[in-house]
């Protein structure tokens, strides 16, 4: 379901729509640049093909919190999000939710049409890209299989459903630092464990981490998890003599990053590389009138915040307004009151 302030379009297969930008995705850039496009007087449909407006935020870390968004000493992800939405609500944007972007079609005059899965068919004048296509899917635990839904999670999507167990977290990069310090106090005990002795995460973060009271281990990875209904343990071992030790658990937090598929992008001519789209200082890409804002760029010096996809989605979106109409301004002016 849609959140409030997001309304969400009929999704017959006859939808058809006509607007002046097509956002493609409905994370935090693609939400601030409904906003933004809103903000310039341009007409806009948001399209993801998860079923509600967050994109990962919303799927995979609604209760974690965010430090680096300007204004915000910290923010849980689903706060940010509603804000997001409750941001681009006066501009009245489409939602097409549950729907992924499946083909792009360039006309002479600049325009595109964009039609997804389900058949809806939007004409638009300009395409922004913020992700929302294809999938992600979790990197698997080893021996892990047989115990996902029944203990095993790849991401906390409530911090109460683990209140008083004993949590394993197997990671090295920012989601695994982060569940270990946001589940202190409300798991009864957490140990982390990571295959190196470096981690990926912010130092900050694995500063804090190693001032808390979780347990963390190094050069250890998962041998084996113990349990018949659920996890009652996991045996671990030390990768560089291969010593062993049980630990009494009941969750398990698999932290170990995600794959992505890019699908049906891969087909629209657009220059990407890996699993980014390249975009120049406007944020256009190689096709006149596609922009993109957010993780899913690339471009040298690129650093992948949430704060940078927002300043990008507002250059992408006064550029798009630029493509739009040529007598428009690329800088609107300041957005204040007075």
């Amino acid at each position: 379901m849609a959140q409030d302030g997001a309304a969400e379009a009929a999704q017959g297969a006859d939808d058809r729509f006509e607007v002046d930008v097509t956002i493609i995705g409905a994370g935090p850039a693609g939400l601030y640049g409904a906003y933004y496009a809103g903000f310039r007087g341009l007409r806009v449909v948001v399209m993801d093909s998860l079923p509600e407006p967050g994109g990962q935020v919303s799927a995979l870390y609604p209760e974690k919190l965010i430090f680096d968004v300007a204004g915000f000493p910290a923010v849980k992800g689903q706060e940010l999000i509603e804000r997001c939405v409750e941001q681009a609500a006066p501009y009245d944007p489409v939602y097409l939710l549950n729907h992924r972007a499946q083909t792009l079609q360039p006309h002479e005059d600049g325009s595109f049409t964009v039609t997804t899965h389900r058949g809806a068919v939007v004409a638009t004048k300009a395409v922004m890209i913020t992700g929302g296509i294809g999938t992600f899917t979790p990197r698997p635990l080893p021996d892990g299989e047989h115990f996902e839904g029944r203990g095993l999670v790849y991401f906390v999507r409530e911090l109460e459903v683990m209140r008083d167990l004993d949590v394993l977290i197997v990671g090295g990069g920012d989601s695994a630092v982060d569940w270990a310090l946001n589940l202190e106090g409300i798991a009864r005990s957490i140990t982390l464990i990571h295959r190196r002795d470096r981690f990926r995460a912010h130092e900050d973060s694995v500063a804090k981490l190693h001032a808390s009271s979780v347990q963390v281990l190094t050069h250890t990875e998962v041998a084996h998890i113990h349990g018949s209904d659920g996890i009652e343990a996991a045996t671990v071992f030390d990768n560089r003599d291969d010593a062993r030790r049980r630990l009494e658990v009941q969750a398990v937090v698999a932290a170990l990053g995600f794959k992505s598929d890019l699908g049906p992008l891969r087909d629209w001519n657009i220059e990407i590389e890996g699993r980014h789209v390249h975009v120049d200082t406007r944020m256009e890409t190689n096709i006149p009138g596609v922009f993109a804002a957010g993780d899913i760029t690339d471009y040298p010096g690129k650093v992948r915040l949430i704060a940078v996809g927002f300043g990008e989605a507002a250059t992408a979106v006064n550029n798009a307004a630029v493509h739009i109409d040529p007598t428009a301004r690329v800088f609107p002016g300041h957005s204040s009151g007075g």
